[in-house]
């Protein structure tokens, strides 16, 4: 499995909650089995008391996201800094899920699970991959979706660092919103414009007699 993959689990949890629309998934221990996705083994170890730890490992990992965006780098990597010494992952060489064409193990880095809680396992994974996630592309690619209210977090892949937004959904409302705002506008403009003109020509027609 590769490291940039846990990177995800970072941003599954953040986008838990939508704090401007007032939503908040995360309220059941079946929610937060459902953030391990296809890591069943890891899921199955969570507790009721796993979704109170699961909010408050989210509200920091939103921190660093909304350093990131903001420019703050310094910010940032103390955030992520201080998630990595309070939840260390144990890294480990695994071969178990990738074969080469003679059925050889194609070794690679993966990140056990914590043995303690759910919580612990999880805040570890996604702390580690949203550092390597840093590290590899830069802070500038951690954001949060432009399209108010949504500020959803996201991951920028793009090979221009253009990303905006969380999803293509939210680009496309964005756009339309961003559209019918300059429409608005020219559409003032002309009415001040006409009013302008019609005020011109009544001072003209009055000196004129």
């Amino acid at each position: 499995m590769e490291l940039a993959y846990y990177s995800d689990y970072a941003v599954r949890l953040v986008n838990s909650e939508e704090p401007l629309r007032g939503k908040d998934t995360l309220t059941s221990v079946e929610a937060v089995r459902a953030l391990f996705g296809a890591n069943q083994s890891a899921a199955r170890r969570a507790t009721d008391a796993d979704v109170t730890r699961f909010r408050s490992v989210r509200g920091r990992l939103r921190a660093v996201f909304e350093a990131a965006d903001s420019g703050d780098e310094t910010l940032a990597v103390d955030l992520l800094n201080s998630l990595l010494l309070e939840f260390p992952v144990s890294p480990q060489i695994s071969g178990h899920d990738h074969r080469d064409d003679q059925d050889n193990p194609l070794w690679h880095m993966h990140l056990a699970d914590h043995p303690s809680n759910a919580t612990a396992g999880y805040a570890a994974i996604a702390s580690m991959g949203l550092a390597f996630h840093l590290t590899e592309h830069g802070v500038d690619r951690l954001g949060l979706c432009e399209a108010a209210p949504c500020r959803n977090a996201y991951l920028d892949t793009s090979t221009n660092r253009s990303r905006r937004y969380c999803s293509d959904r939210c680009a496309t409302r964005a756009n339309v919103a961003a559209y019918r705002a300059r429409k608005r506008e020219e559409a003032a403009a002309r009415t001040d414009r006409d009013a302008s003109t019609g005020r011109t020509a009544e001072k003209s027609q009055n000196s004129s007699r």
